[in-house]
């Protein structure tokens, strides 16, 4: 105790007591900020924008590496859509008089209105509404983020095909450059905001700049009430997405190079093979074996080996496959992912076993994650494209 907490021991015990743990508690907890050998040091990377800079555009080419090559990362995003999205969200109309009476020739007009667009939601008419909702999910949840341009009434070159003059232009997150940065006119990371960061246009390249050419370097600069931006953000002021695999890339690579080495080792194992051992030199007479007697046996069930010559002996390799204990490991690392992801292990390894309330308490954990994606999806997407509709 210093001084001053001595002194005040000497009036009111419990008073300085209370001092001496409060002392002990602040102490400890500045102890944990500071580096040790067992804690790294963490330096602060700069705000949500500056880290995305630096990394988005890497993680977004990794994700999608994932989802090609690996059937886990595939699956995940099946599992996350299917469950966010499903066979797709439909709008029902709740147009209602001054007196709170629904007005019903109005709804059943846009619904019908609604069934004819539906089928023709988007620019290049190859996708209906819902498909149109799955794969925004989907590129929602592995690239961080995607956008889509309204287009209403007349406009150059483009039919709606529909009654209601309304396309959808459905855009990956490419068209919006992470390269384009201007203080003098406000634009951040391809998006032009006012002084309170408030989007007021988006600068798209006109081609995917993966099409290469002159024309994928130019922009478009389009406002910001024309442009649906739905993105994943994990921070405040964050404009761009970051994709749901950023926090566990390093795992799911992991697996997959395990799952491959053990394939590769089941495969040997498979390959069972025997070597002929000759085990006392004394006996080897070299006059009596011929250089084209190659000693080729074939392995058949219940074979004898009757006419090994003197010292010879038959072995085989043991590879110690199947590796009994890959699967328990596997399925941990896969539970971490699934709780990086946010999607349910059951689902996301195809493995159901466990006890009902262990199941049960899944479920319904999983089930509030789920809703609260799609109320996101429903909020940024489904909502602005329904209200522009109807306008």
């Amino acid at each position: 105790m210093n001084w001053l907490t001595k002194a005040i021991a000497s009036i009111s015990p419990g008073w300085a007591l209370n001092r001496e743990r409060a002392s002990h508690a602040l102490k400890a907890f500045y102890e944990v900020g500071e580096s040790s050998r067992l804690r790294k040091s963490r330096t602060d990377k700069g705000s949500a924008n500056a880290q995305n800079l630096r990394s988005a555009t890497k993680l977004r080419i990794l994700a999608r590496h994932m989802e090609e090559n690996l059937d886990i990362a595939n699956g995940a995003l099946d599992v996350l859509v299917a469950n966010t999205v499903g066979r797709g969200i439909r709008p029902e109309p709740q147009v209602r008089d001054k007196a709170g009476q629904p007005l019903k020739e109005v709804n059943d007009q846009l619904l019908k209105l609604f069934e004819d667009w539906r089928f023709k939601p988007e620019v290049t008419q190859c996708f209906d509404y819902f498909e149109a909702q799955r794969l925004a999910a989907r590129s929602w949840f592995r690239d961080g983020e995607m956008l889509a341009q309204l287009l209403t009434g007349p406009v150059a070159g483009l039919d709606h095909g529909t009654v209601v003059p309304f396309s959808l232009e459905l855009l990956e997150s490419d068209f919006l450059p992470y390269d384009l940065n201007d203080d003098a006119k406000g634009i951040v990371q391809g998006i032009e905001v006012n002084n309170w960061r408030r989007p007021r246009a988006f600068h798209l390249y006109k081609q995917h700049p993966g099409d290469g050419g002159a024309a994928s370097t130019e922009t478009k600069r389009v406002e910001a009430n024309r442009v649906i931006h739905l993105k994943l953000v994990k921070r405040l002021h964050q404009l761009r997405g970051m994709t749901v695999f950023a926090s566990v890339l390093g795992r799911l690579d992991d697996i997959k190079e395990i799952d491959e080495s053990e394939r590769i080792a089941a495969r040997v194992a498979a390959a069972m093979a025997a070597y002929i051992k000759k085990g006392n030199p004394d006996a080897y007479n070299e006059s009596e074996y011929d250089e084209n007697d190659l000693r080729t046996k074939e392995m058949a069930p219940g074979m004898i080996f009757d006419d090994l010559r003197p010292g010879v002996d038959i072995g085989t390799i043991n590879p110690n496959r199947p590796n009994n204990a890959l699967i328990p490991f596997r399925d941990a690392q896969l539970r971490s992912a699934a709780a990086g992801l946010g999607t349910s292990y059951s689902s996301l390894s195809r493995n159901y076993n466990g006890t009902y309330s262990a199941q049960r308490q899944e479920l319904v954990e999983g089930w509030n994650h789920y809703g609260t994606l799609s109320g996101t999806f429903i909020h940024q997407f489904c909502e602005p494209v329904w209200w522009a509709f109807v306008d």
